[in-house]
């Protein structure tokens, strides 16, 4: 089932079961879709699954960016609802890897495209963030690809 069909199916369970968190952060997934759908400005044009997941990874990042600044202010109302949303989006997102998991992968990617040193950064960054989309954080990728080739 694409995602789109997924997310109504899952908006009318959240409207039924009067879950306002959930109905919220899916409505926003949606909305996003439909904004990328109709960017082109041809109606109805479909996304690929991997445009879905940049959405989806784009809107975690912007949820913890603004609950890391909730946090700073001591805002916490509005930090848990933040914390509520990220958690639905992730149900929609790939399994993360584990800290072990990112490091193997990482360090097979540098094998196979034989980077030696930090100067093969871009390299390893490219496909290593093109390979792990949506499995592992961009930030967390390029700390291991510094940490490995330094």
């Amino acid at each position: 089932m694409a995602l789109k069909q997924q997310i109504d199916a899952d908006i009318k369970e959240a409207m039924k079961a009067r879950e306002q968190d959930r109905l919220r952060a899916l409505r926003a997934i949606k909305s996003l879709i439909l904004l990328e759908e109709t960017k082109d400005g041809s109606a109805g044009g479909d996304i690929k699954p991997e445009d879905e997941l940049k959405l989806l990874t784009k809107a975690v990042k912007q949820r913890r960016d603004s609950a890391d600044i909730y946090r700073a202010q001591g805002r916490d109302d509005l930090l848990q609802a933040e914390l509520a949303e990220i958690a639905i989006i992730e149900h929609y997102l790939p399994q993360q890897l584990s800290e072990a998991e990112l490091k193997t992968r990482v360090q097979e990617i540098i094998a196979r495209v034989g980077a030696t040193g930090p100067s093969d950064l871009g390299k390893v960054m490219g496909v290593a963030t093109k390979e792990l989309a949506g499995q592992a954080e961009g930030k967390a990728i390029s700390a291991l690809v510094k940490n490995l080739l330094s």
